[in-house]
């Protein structure tokens, strides 16, 4: 079982280890070691047959000897000297292999493995480095925003926790960043912590921005060395939002439209091309020399043909850097004479006018009862066709919204106008009676008959189009009659009347009379020519069935003579 301090040397060991060289051919040796790893010292030493024991031992910076383990190579004990540092941390084997446990910085030492003999000491030095990786470095204590042609303080990169120290470097847009005097500024320090004795490397960087590096993302990176050798590991990107002032301005009509029209809300928008943008205008109205201090927005409400001109706005603080825009606030006029309800008489005559007014050129449509008219209406003679509802329609196609349209409503009015015709049917029986009659407000028609004769039917009216209709009425009269055709409507009462003879119908009933007999007559006598024919025909059939008998009757007496005659031969 290994002891904590070794026991005290014999005069002649502690003269030899005093004495004791460097073996021949073994040079400096190098064990890297990672920082909280196990670190791995061979002895590099071949053991001799007469080996007493083996030690092992650190140098400090004096060049002074601590010894920290001991191993005899007769007993296989080991003994571990009281050195604090090194407590629970250390392992030697039996090849004399000494491991220390969680590699710290102060175990960067010379440490010797000593071979002792009776006549001899052997030593093989070792020097231990150990490594530590930083952390992942940070920017730091960022700058909200850069300004263009301003050297101000971007931020920090920092790295912790390193062992030896490292290198910081800036990137830009993955490219590294120089110093520059007056452009960009590097201040790089590292401290260490007394008790760890890692490094924490700091590097602050000044920058004047410009509008190029809008978006362009900053980085850095810590190298140090490892125990395979040089690494290097980056920061997160960041960007920056750059400040620049306004080089130019802007107006803009809100919202957007092809054409404005009298009625419209419009608002004026002003803006800057600088960040952040200018929060306030001024702004110039059509014939106002003095701006009206606003936000970037200026609305005028329910404009008007007079609001067209030239809007302009400019910044507060330099008025010679300004924007304009030219609005024009279109108009329709539109003025239809006659226009409503108008009453006129028939042949009367009617000028219409419908005059426009515009900002430009205007499409007119006229339409009669929804129809549309291949050209404005005019009246020199009134007729009842003309009336009806006329439209007068105007719009400006490139406006939007814009059109205009009034109407007149056109009565044309005229007394009862009669005319009769009669028509006889084709029997001679019946006559049609017609009383065409024009008129507007629709006259009445009323029918008298003066004589007697059968109605064959009540009156019959069609359609009342455009002014005008007819009443008809179908009488077969038994003696002269006379009809009379009553039209009237709220301007006038009119009558026509028309003879009806009662002759020309008994002619025409004698007529057809005679020759109802004339056909009966021929009927009969067809009848009995017939019956005669036929009578002659029985009679003659009657005498040729006769003759028929007889002739059949000789032949058969013919017949049996020659039978007979047959017989007698025989």
């Amino acid at each position: 079982m290994a002891s904590k301090a070794a026991p005290s040397c014999r005069l002649v060991i502690c003269l030899l280890i005093s004495a004791a060289v460097l073996r021949p051919g073994l040079g400096w040796y190098t064990v890297n070691s990672a920082y909280g790893d196990t670190i791995i010292m061979p002895c590099r030493l071949d053991v001799p047959q007469n080996l007493m024991f083996g030690k092992w031992k650190y140098e400090k910076p004096d060049g002074s000897p601590v010894f920290i383990a001991f191993r005899s190579s007769t007993k296989k004990s080991v003994q571990y000297d009281d050195v604090p540092e090194y407590k629970d941390r250390l392992s030697l084997y039996e090849n004399y292999t000494l491991s220390i446990s969680d590699a710290r910085i102060g175990d960067e030492k010379r440490f010797v493995c000593m071979l002792v003999t009776e006549d001899n000491v052997f030593e093989a030095p070792a020097v231990v480095k150990v490594f530590k990786q930083p952390s992942k470095p940070e920017i730091v204590s960022k700058a909200p925003f850069l300004e263009t042609e301003q050297l101000k303080k971007l931020g920090e990169c920092i790295s912790k926790d390193s062992y030896p120290d490292g290198n910081i470097t800036w990137y830009r847009n993955g490219k590294v960043l120089q110093p520059v005097e007056g452009a960009a500024v590097i201040i790089f320090k590292k401290q260490m912590d007394p008790v760890t004795q890692l490094y924490t490397m700091t590097s602050s960087l000044e920058y004047k921005a410009t509008k190029a590096d809008i978006q362009m993302p900053f980085t850095c990176s810590v190298t140090y060395y490892g125990p395979t050798g040089q690494k290097t590991v980056y920061s997160d990107q960041a960007v920056f939002d750059i400040y620049y002032p306004t080089e130019q301005v802007t107006i803009q009509v809100l919202p957007p439209k092809n054409a404005i029209k009298e009625g419209d809300n419009i608002t004026l928008k002003c803006l800057g091309n600088g960040n952040p943008p200018p929060e306030e205008f001024l702004f110039y109205l059509p014939g106002q020399p003095e701006g009206i201090r606003s936000s970037n927005t200026y609305t005028l409400t329910d404009v008007r043909r007079n609001a067209t001109g030239d809007y302009k706005c400019s910044l507060i603080d330099k008025k010679s850097m300004i924007a304009s825009t030219a609005i024009t606030v279109h108009y329709l006029d539109l003025s239809l004479n006659p226009s409503g309800e108008v009453t006129k008489q028939i042949g009367d005559a009617l000028p219409v006018s419908c005059t426009i007014s515009a900002s430009r050129n205007a499409t007119v449509v006229w339409m009669k009862d929804n129809i549309k008219l291949r050209s404005s209406p005019s009246f020199s003679s009134l007729h009842y066709q003309d009336a009806g509802n006329y439209v007068c329609e105007t719009a400006l196609q490139e406006v939007e919204g814009l059109k205009k349209r009034e109407s007149l409503t056109l009565i044309v009015e005229g007394k009862p106008q009669i005319k009769m015709t009669k028509k006889t049917d084709p029997s001679g029986l019946s006559k049609t009676i017609i009383c065409h009659v024009e008129g507007f407000p629709k006259p009445a028609i009323q029918w008298t008959i003066t004589g007697s004769g059968s109605v064959i039917n009540q009156t019959e009216e069609s359609p009342y189009i455009n002014g005008r209709y007819y009443s008809k009425i179908i009488i077969s009269p038994e003696e002269n009659v006379t009809l009379t055709c009553t039209a009237e409507n709220q301007l006038e009462r009119t009558v026509n009347s028309l003879n009806v003879s009662a002759n020309e119908n008994k002619e025409k009933v004698n007529d057809q009379a005679k020759l109802i007999v004339g056909i009966v007559v021929g009927l009969l006598l067809a009848a009995l020519v017939a019956g005669v024919v036929y009578w002659l025909y029985i009679k003659k059939s009657k005498t040729a069935s006769k003759h028929v008998n007889k002739d059949l009757g000789n032949l058969e007496e013919n017949k049996k003579l020659e039978e007979n005659n047959h017989k007698t031969e025989a």
